[in-house]
């Protein structure tokens, strides 16, 4: 009852209002599929869209990657395994709104951590979330195209806070996932001569498949729906510099709480619900053959 009630029934209501023109204010109207034109049509939604892209490109293989190499760490380690397990969660219960202010305050160009560093070995950083050029275009020093420049440095930014936040928890999940691989296949492995590469690769990465396909679907989901560090940490306005911080859930904020067109924002919603979709589904079949669940 109580799904029904808090999810199933606002889900199809918002569904409905995604067909209306409606500002709350006044009567509403029946536009069919405009909303969903408007916003498809719309450049903005596809620069979020973008950026929303290379946030989940940049952000999920780090955390992965990262989430993994410290779970082996903590797996080999027979003492204080419990308080190392505590410190790594630390950054998930921590609330977001106080990590980002925090955060924002290592960015600071003048009173940050990451330049106060910088400016004891002579190195004046720039002005990290207000640096709107593209890595691509930071590296190699020409001017490129939007489409090709790659995310910007702000943007880098809150993937590498993205990655920080979501260390522990993922940690963790490796963890469990290796803790459940029998140790008598080392121990076989280790007989026969294999290297720890030879064990990684043979044993530890084939066994370990299933948490490595939940882990990559669930960071993909919520990479894809990152809101409060960009709302937070960029701007004014939030977004900047010149929207290369802009996601496609804060669009969906700006349509339904700064713009009033709720309809829009519930079509947006709809929009951001079919890409996650496919992309569930498309990564369930690529990666779905790869995964041992013996």
């Amino acid at each position: 009852m109580l799904l029904l009630v808090f999810k199933i029934i606002p889900i199809i209501l918002s569904f409905g209002v995604s067909f209306f023109r409606w500002d709350m204010a006044g009567p509403s109207k029946f536009i069919f599929f405009s909303n969903y034109q408007s916003v498809l049509t719309d450049q903005i939604f596809w620069q979020s869209a973008m950026n929303t892209l290379y946030y989940a490109i940049g952000a999920v293989p780090l955390s992965m990657a990262f989430s993994l190499f410290f779970a082996i760490l903590l797996n080999s380690i027979s003492r204080a395994k419990t308080l190392f397990r505590t410190i790594y969660y630390l950054p998930v219960v921590t609330s977001i709104v106080a990590v980002s202010v925090v955060w924002k305050w290592v960015y600071h160009p003048t009173g940050g951590l990451i330049n106060g560093i910088l400016s004891l070995i002579g190195i004046q950083g720039p002005n990290w979330l207000q640096e709107w050029r593209g890595i691509g275009e930071v590296l190699t020093g020409w001017e490129l195209p939007y489409a090709v420049q790659g995310p910007s440095v702000a943007l880098i930014c809150l993937i590498i806070l993205s990655v920080w936040k979501s260390l522990g928890y993922n940690t963790l999940i490796f963890l469990a996932g290796l803790q459940g691989i029998p140790q008598e296949y080392y121990e076989a492995a280790q007989i026969d001569g294999a290297g720890v590469w030879q064990r990684f690769r043979h044993i530890t990465w084939p066994m370990l498949s299933p948490t490595t396909f939940y882990v990559f679907l669930m960071s993909t989901i919520i990479s894809f729906q990152v809101f409060a560090p960009v709302w937070l940490m960029t701007g004014p306005p939030a977004g900047g510099p010149l929207g290369t911080t802009n996601v496609i859930v804060y669009y969906l904020y700006e349509k339904a709480f700064k713009f009033f067109h709720y309809g829009a924002a519930s079509a947006t919603a709809f929009i951001l619900f079919v890409i996650l979709l496919v992309l569930t589904v498309i990564q369930r079949k690529y990666t779905e053959r790869r995964v041992f669940y013996g």
